[in-house]
């Protein structure tokens, strides 16, 4: 945005000092139509106690005192503070006005209550009258009455919130379809994080925060800024008595003048920001939760250890209620948090689970891929029962979760929720701890991270041509897959494989042992029919390049959970991608239906040879 001669700015809370020294740097740098709004009268400029609250404010302060005394009134320390408030304010409107003009510019000062819509009414249409559009609309008008709610008296609640609310309400519906430039919106960090006492200031800010969001689709010719401000140093309310004492004990930094005042200019002409912005340096006590679960009630999802993982045959119904139907992957609710998320702890033992008993490598219990994916998929919906999972996104298995001495261990699964569009979606981690020789603290591991896609609504993946058929030559069997891979019986999931064209064909295993304890808890994203799309894809690898690979990247992988399995066979349809060195993937039955759709899975070598008499097994699927 250019700001010049022809800009046309409306300023409410015009008589606040850091609202007046705001004004002052823009009209420096533009000149331009300053309308000044405030509900102090317009400052005489001639009077003599503005100067004197400059140049002698303990004098004035003295002279206050008599003056109330002479007019037969009792001189308290509050009725003088009072009066001299008002002076301040007319103090800072002055410099405003006088600031203006100085700079080439011309002002117009009205003195409204911006909760009386037909007093706002009549203002903006002068505006029109006089210039007809508005460049920059700063809404800065506020009050401030900190009282706990059970202390707050219910006309100071509304007082509070409406001047900020009700006034900005009045001044967009009175500016109607006049264009519009720009609005910034002056809201707090209170407003952000909450602050005891000021629930009727918090509420008000975080609206105008809001309004602002939704002008990127209500108004978006108008680019909206809502500021949450920390305290300022040096100039304004929260430099007064013991608030900045307070604020260095909360560990909150103020903002110095001169890094706020030409804030709003700077962002206007150079930034780009449409929305929220945070204004501080380092927040102290706000940063913390105000409760240690986030109001969660933890009670009921917790579960023992090692209760995970399920069967092929038991599926969740993704619209039933989460918190009714548990899965394998959830543990303990620790909390819900700000920052971190959802946060969940799951503890696992090898000798109970038999998806950790039969997934071991070199002889050490691993978690499977596919659980982590089902991890995050059941910690996503934790928070939102009657969603779907549509999607599994950007998976990455950076290490892997091991099972030391066949002990149990606790992982640790957080979910941070965000929305895009019609979905959420939730940025998923899971990580693990565990000590080591000569440190004082755990060493913390993030081994897998992802992305779920949760829908209102489940989306189909549609219907493909029933799987190729085995060749009349005998495909690769269990027997002979198994003496390459170094999985378990309830990982054992392939029956048999066969190359198609460029494409390799694994047939799902019949008739699989539970791959958890206690079987009755159900999964989300039918881990097993994924993991016959890792296994089958590293068939083609070890047949083509002579070496096993451990899953390491998936950038998508999606479910069809409405549909029922069938009772006839499962098969994995890969086909590589070698340009990329990926796969693509889908799960379909004998009648053409897709249960697993998977795409850009890729693998990190794990093994770089297969022995010679395992090459010849690996030869007959071609």
């Amino acid at each position: 945005m250019v700001l010049d001669k022809d800009s046309v700015f409306l300023i409410t809370g015009a008589a606040g000092s850091i609202v007046s020294a705001i004004t002052a740097d823009l009209a420096a740098a533009a000149g331009g139509t300053f309308y000044l709004l405030d509900l102090v009268p317009e400052p005489d400029l001639n009077n003599s106690d503005l100067q004197r609250f400059v140049s002698d404010k303990d004098g004035l302060k003295r002279d206050l005192f008599e003056r109330i005394q002479a007019r037969g009134e009792r001189a308290t320390p509050a009725l003088v503070e009072k009066q001299l408030a008002a002076i301040e304010r007319a103090v800072a409107a002055r410099s405003a006005i006088v600031a203006v003009t100085a700079a080439g510019g011309t002002a117009h000062y009205f003195s409204v209550n911006l909760m009386d819509a037909g007093a706002v009414a009549k203002v903006i249409d002068q505006v029109r009258e006089r210039s007809g559009h508005i460049d920059v609309l700063l809404h800065a008008a506020g009050t401030e009455r900190s009282h706990l709610l059970p202390e707050k008296d219910a006309s100071e609640f509304d007082l509070v919130f409406d001047v900020k609310s009700d006034g900005w309400f009045n001044l967009l519906n009175a500016i109607g379809d006049m264009p519009l430039g720009a609005t910034v919106a002056f809201s707090s960090i209170a407003g952000r994080f909450g602050n005891r006492g000021q629930a009727d200031y918090s509420a008000a800010n975080d609206l105008l925060c809001k309004i602002a969001s939704s002008f990127r689709t209500t108004r978006p010719a108008t680019r909206a800024i809502a500021i949450d401000w920390t305290a300022w140093g040096g100039i304004g309310m929260a430099t007064r008595g013991s608030i900045p004492k307070m604020m260095e004990l909360a560990g909150i930094d103020m903002l110095p003048p001169e890094a706020g005042i030409p804030l709003i200019r700077r962002e206007l002409t150079a930034g780009g920001t449409r929305g929220e912005i945070v204004i501080a340096q380092r927040l102290g006590i706000l940063m913390k939760e105000w409760d240690s679960t986030g109001g969660l009630d933890t009670t009921p999802a917790e579960a023992g250890a090692g209760l995970e993982a399920a069967p092929l045959r038991r599926e969740r119904p993704q619209g039933a209620n989460v918190k009714d139907t548990q899965g394998p992957m959830i543990g303990k609710i620790i909390s819900m948090s700000l920052h971190e998320g959802l946060t969940i702890e799951t503890t696992l033992d090898p000798k109970i689970q038999p998806f950790l008993r039969d997934h071991q490598i070199e002889g050490k219990p691993v978690l499977p891929g596919v659980m982590g994916i089902e991890a995050f998929a059941e910690a996503a919906l934790w928070m939102l029962p009657g969603w779907h999972v549509e999607a599994v996104e950007e998976v990455n298995f950076l290490a892997p979760f091991k099972f030391y001495r066949n002990e149990p261990r606790t992982l640790t699964i957080q979910a941070v929720f965000y929305p895009q569009g019609e979905c959420l979606l939730a940025d998923c981690r899971l990580t693990g701890s565990r000590p080591l020789p000569n440190e004082l603290e755990p060493h913390i591991t993030t081994h897998f991270t992802g992305r779920v896609r949760l829908t209102k609504d489940p989306r189909s993946l549609g219907m493909t041509g029933p799987p190729p058929e085995a060749p009349a030559r005998s495909p690769m069997e269990a027997a002979d897959i198994y003496r390459v891979y170094f999985h378990g019986p309830a990982y054992q999931v392939l029956e048999r494989a066969w190359r198609d064209g460029d494409r390799i064909i694994g047939q799902m295993a019949r008739s699989l042992p539970d791959h958890h304890e206690p079987p009755e808890r159900s999964t989300l994203v039918r881990p097993r029919l994924i993991e016959l799309c890792f296994q089958t894809a590293g068939l083609w690898e070890m047949s083509e390049l002579g070496r096993m690979g451990l899953p390491q990247r998936v950038h998508q992988v999606s479910i069809r959970p409405e549909l029922e399995l069938a009772d006839g066979g499962f098969y994995a349809v890969v086909t590589p991608n070698p340009d990329h060195e990926s796969f693509d993937a889908e799960v379909v039955d004998t009648s053409g239906n897709r249960y697993v759709s998977l795409a850009g899975y890729q693998t990190v070598g794990f093994s770089n040879s297969v022995d010679a008499e395992s090459l010849k097994a690996l030869e007959t699927v071609g």
